[in-house]
């Protein structure tokens, strides 16, 4: 082989030179990279720039001495230079891991390179199967970033496949022009052109990757603060959001317990694990994470012994955290690579502490709901048993008690007709007496229990026990107004706004110092209202909302109306006087008691 080379100038040089100084800069950059995020394809981007140096200062050194051994091993790290970058392609875009059958693709650059330089004398026959190598090598990786791009839809892997078929390309013209002085010095150039396209491709690529997996876990930790959207619950939207991750297809959650666990929820092609046996590798990944606490991958198809349709390039397990324990771990599977590669473990294992911390207050939370509603159940049932209770007291002392002092009244009527004309006047007082505990017995028996209520209806009852008021002895005028059709409200209900006004007429016979009060009896939204105003001085200053008057018969109606599902509100008016609203839910039926009007 004619190994004669032009005497090298001073132009191809300096930018020999400079593309060696721009590819150093590279190795560095990449270098920082893996010691900042402890990732191995930047360490494999590393070691393929490391190689381009390599092959640069080969040719430099060549071109200063014109010793054939640096022409040698410029060809063989030209050749391993173009392996290195596709592997590392390979392990970003697919997660490659080494296999030994990669070394006979390692020996070709040196082998045939010792043959090509030192053997043959053809310069066509020795240069083309080389150039070959290389171009193929090159329009590999461009195809390894094209099928990125297509399972992942990613811009910066777009552009990295159209930089590197031109490289391919020009790969092509090495045994025409290069090689003969042609491109001298444009050739650097144009390689130094391609090779700043990849290095800020990559750079792109990442970033890109960076910024999605960062965008979709911080938009799932504020809807984890919301504890999901439109009714989600919290692992739903772990999981929908899992789902926005690039290449995701599934996804899962897994909480552990005392034994093996299970997964509770899946969506994707993950959405019936939890009702049938997941596939061994998702349980070998969750296994990993509970032992080693940190986020774990299982890479290709070879790594399953399943050969199921639904068998992935990869399953990533998240881990869950609950403090330092482990508590469960969200897992993925994909076509492209695990989402959480371009993400550092601190964050991943943050974000798992935020997940956990999520389900943790989901779980308390609706523990609390289950709580709430116990205690309104049994909230409802004392207020039911204490009606009861005033019932059969109203009943015992209707029945029984009223009528044996009207008895005792009758006897002692019968005495004072037969008895002595000195004892008249006791036993007059004494009758007065009994007739007045007879009045007061009847009085504490309408409270016990109204039988207006029983025996007439609501609005009836609501509107004698507003006359009731306005014809005390308190001088305090009462209206009453309800609307006509008002819908008919549970028997629960209708004694809650009774005794709501009972307490409000009373509250201002006794403290509002009021000459007035407005009671109006309304429907709006399935609900029945009652309003009640007064004018007098409304509710202390600082207990504007009658919360310090819990402890009396204010305490009782927040029980009652709270036991039938309604709502009560204590303000004072800006005008002054006191305003209480009450509004019950009324029957689901279209029935109406229609006694309303003015009263």
């Amino acid at each position: 082989m004619d190994l004669t080379f032009p005497d090298p100038s001073h132009a191809e040089l300096a930018a020999a030179y400079l593309q060696l100084t721009v590819t150093l800069g590279l190795v560095g950059l990449c270098v920082a990279l893996q010691r900042r995020y402890r990732k191995p394809y930047f360490g494999a981007w590393a070691v393929a720039w490391a190689l381009f140096g390599l092959r640069l200062a080969a040719i430099v050194s060549f071109l200063h001495t014109g010793s054939p051994g640096w022409l040698y091993w410029h060809q063989v790290t030209t050749g391993w230079t173009a392996l290195a970058v596709l592997w590392a392609a390979l392990v970003f875009s697919r997660g490659a891991q080494w296999r030994p059958v990669f070394l006979l693709a390692l020996l070709f650059p040196p082998v045939w390179s010792y043959a090509a330089i030192y053997r043959m004398e053809n310069f066509l026959l020795a240069a083309g199967p080389a150039v070959l190598f290389l171009s193929v090598a090159t329009a590999w990786t461009a195809w390894a970033f094209f099928r990125y791009d297509r399972e992942v839809d990613s811009p910066a892997a777009r552009a990295l496949t159209v930089v590197l078929l031109l490289w391919a390309i020009h790969h092509l013209d090495y045994p025409f022009l290069r090689a003969r002085g042609a491109w001298n010095p444009w050739g650097y150039y144009l390689d130094l052109i391609f090779e700043l396209g990849l290095g800020v491709g990559i750079l792109f690529l990442v970033q890109e990757d960076l910024d999605q997996g960062l965008r979709t876990l911080t938009s799932l930790s504020a809807e984890l603060q919301r504890r999901g959207i439109d009714g989600e619950t919290v692992p739903e939207a772990v999981l929908r959001r899992a789902l926005g991750l690039r290449g995701v297809h599934g996804s899962a959650l897994y909480l552990a317990s005392e034994g093996q666990g299970s997964f509770t929820h899946g969506a994707g092609v993950c959405a019936l694990w939890p009702f049938e046996k997941p596939p061994e590798v998702a349980w070998r990944a969750v296994a990993r994470v509970r032992t080693s606490g940190a986020p774990e991958v299982i890479k290709g198809r070879e790594h399953t012994r399943e050969r199921a349709p639904w068998a992935h390039p990869y399953t990533a397990a998240l881990p869950i955290l609950r403090g330092s324990d482990v508590a469960g771990a969200l897992v993925v599977v994909g076509e492209a690579r695990d989402p959480f590669t371009a993400l550092d473990t601190p964050f991943l294992l943050a974000f798992g502490q935020q997940v956990g911390a999520a389900l943790l207050n989901a779980d308390l939370y609706q523990s609390l709901e289950e709580r709430t509603a116990e205690l309104e159940r049994l909230q409802s049932r004392m207020v039911r048993q204490h009606e009861e209770e005033r019932n059969r007291l109203s009943r015992e002392l209707h029945d029984e008690t009223a009528q044996v002092l009207a008895a005792v009244n009758m006897q002692l009527g019968l005495l004072r007709e037969k008895g002595d004309a000195s004892i008249a006047g006791a036993l007059d007082r004494a009758r007065g007496l009994v007739s007045e505990g007879i009045r007061s017995i009847r009085s504490v028996t309408r409270n016990l229990r109204p039988t207006a209520l029983d025996d007439l209806g609501l609005l009836p009852a609501l509107r004698a026990l507003a006359r009731d008021f306005g014809e005390g002895q308190d001088a305090m005028a009462v209206s009453f107004a309800a609307e006509l059709g008002l819908p008919r409200v549970p028997v629960d209900a209708e004694l809650a706004l009774f005794r709501t006004l009972q307490e409000a007429l009373s509250n201002a016979a006794r403290h509002g110092r009021c000459s007035r009060v407005d009671v109006v009896l309304a429907h709006a939204d399935g609900h029945v209202v009652l309003d009640v105003r007064d004018d007098g001085v409304g509710f202390p200053v600082d207990d504007p909302k009658g919360m310090n008057r819990a402890r009396g018969g204010l305490a009782g109606i927040r029980e009652r109306i709270g036991a039938v599902g309604g709502d009560l509100t204590l303000e004072n008016l800006p005008e002054g006087g006191a305003h209480v609203r009450v509004s019950v839910p009324a029957c689901a039926s279209e029935g109406a008691d229609t006694g309303g009007g003015q009263g």
